[in-house]
């Protein structure tokens, strides 16, 4: 009587994941849900970064992996034009008017479209007319980067 044990799932594109991760850079972490709930994505879905995405590829249900990223492969290089300034007005607008912005805050953005967002994290207030100039260039954006998994399901 032979046994035929079902093969250890893979992680392909397009599949479905429960896992835990966390991305660190030079300062440290940046997200980590080792310590939380585990996060759930699809491949190819955009959740990833497409550097990111390459290493999971073929890893096995229940695998531990970490792997470092070189400078700008995960979030790509800094880009100086995605740094601008932003008036009063509109921050009003969108926003709450009594706000108060500090260097280090990250805000909320709603696309143009308004079905997601996107964040920017404040570098400067301007003095006298309250403009603030955010940087909307992911916090990872060109610098190395470690990228630690834990595959926990794979449909």
């Amino acid at each position: 009587m032979t046994s035929t044990a079902t093969p250890t799932p893979t992680v392909q594109p397009g599949s479905f994941l429960t896992l835990h991760y966390r991305l660190a850079g030079p300062a440290g972490d940046v997200i980590n849900t080792f310590a939380d709930k585990p996060a759930t994505l699809s491949l190819g879905a955009g959740e990833l970064s497409p550097a990111m995405e390459q290493r999971l590829l073929g890893l096995a249900e229940g695998a531990r992996a970490t792997f470092a990223l070189a400078a700008g492969e995960a979030f790509g290089e800094r880009n100086a034009d995605m740094q601008q300034w932003v008036a009063r007005k509109l921050l009003d607008e969108l926003g709450d008017p009594d706000e108060r912005y500090s260097a280090g805050d990250v805000v909320q953005f709603p696309t143009p479209d308004g079905q997601g967002s996107y964040a920017g994290a404040v570098v400067q207030v301007r003095e006298g007319d309250g403009a603030v100039l955010f940087d909307f260039n992911h916090p990872l954006a060109g610098q190395p980067v470690t990228f630690e998994v834990q595959v926990i399901g794979i449909l």
